[in-house]
């Protein structure tokens, strides 16, 4: 998707999270869907590698050694 369009989206998103409604949320593009999730998981090879708020799956070693990389920053 193109970045305008990631930046609609990320607007409804945030509107609709503000009217109560809860979103699910399928995407490879980590660090923008990290930025409007209050909680997230990590599924690799279709088993759940971790779950919790961002900052948690950011800063987690296994996470970061096995899907985010090192160098990842929110």
């Amino acid at each position: 998707i193109d970045p305008i369009t990631v930046l609609d989206l990320q607007r409804l998103i945030r509107h609709l999270k503000k009217e109560g409604f809860g979103i699910l949320i399928t995407d490879h593009n980590v660090r923008d869907t990290l930025k409007i999730t209050d909680r997230a998981s990590i599924i690799k090879d279709g088993k759940v590698l971790a779950s919790g708020d961002p900052a948690s799956l950011a800063s987690d070693p296994l996470v970061r050694q096995v899907y985010l990389g090192e160098e990842f920053e929110l």
